[in-house]
């Protein structure tokens, strides 16, 4: 005996499939709504470290760099910098910038004062408190 796939059925079957499926995105969503606030820690946001973005933003290093898992994948990852390698790490890898090491990717020379390189620094440290769920992952061994 053969069964007769009606175009009401079809409708009826994809009708409540997208139904279904929009009940899920919007509980996700409103999920994910709740969470942020948890997770962001936007109530720590001093002057410097809106200071610190800002001088990220101008000097377009999110152009090499990747914060988050979001950005160019030339340089590494700034979203943990702060608690891979520290302040004083990042204020003279920066100074040294361009290294001059033949084959190796180099970062142009920034001028920077100390007052932006505590900025930099308190906008990385903001960074590396962000509960991102383990993302990127850790890809350095």
């Amino acid at each position: 005996m053969q069964q007769i796939f009606t175009k009401a059925m079809a409708r009826n079957i994809f009708l409540g499939s997208a139904a279904i499926f929009l009940v899920i995105y919007l509980a996700l969503s409103v999920d994910t709504w709740r969470q942020i606030p948890i997770r962001d820690h936007a109530d720590q946001l001093t002057a410097s470290v809106i200071r610190g973005k800002s001088l990220m933003d101008n000097n377009n290093c999110i152009g090499c760099h990747t914060v988050n898992g979001e950005g160019a994948y030339f340089a590494p990852e700034l979203g943990n910098v702060y608690v891979r390698r520290g302040p004083e790490f990042i204020k003279a890898w920066i100074q040294t910038q361009p290294t001059g090491i033949p084959g190796r990717r180099q970062m142009p020379h920034f001028v920077f004062t100390d007052a932006q390189y505590d900025d930099l620094n308190a906008y990385f440290k903001w960074l590396s408190n962000i509960d991102t769920n383990h993302w990127p992952p850790n890809t350095q061994g």
